[in-house]
């Protein structure tokens, strides 16, 4: 395995939040909001998001996305 270049380490981190398992299974990514700004940008991060029609929650300093694209409700 090829070491994680500076140029390409936030879309390889991207890929790697978007393939875990929990992306794949419908489950929740938690990460933390500075993590985010650091190493992949909140915009790029959105945006991917925001393609997979997934919900992003922001929660203190953590980002929380549900995946799936099916309704939420917010119970309390």
């Amino acid at each position: 395995m090829q070491p994680i270049s500076r140029q390409n380490s936030s879309e390889y981190w991207l890929d790697q939040i978007f393939s875990a398992k929990a992306a794949t299974k419908g489950s929740v990514i938690r990460r933390s909001i500075n993590w985010i700004d650091r190493e992949v940008g909140r915009d790029r991060f959105e945006a991917k998001a925001r393609r997979r029609r997934f919900h992003l929650l922001q929660t203190a300093d953590q980002f929380i996305v549900v995946c799936h694209s099916g309704s939420i409700r917010m119970l309390f």
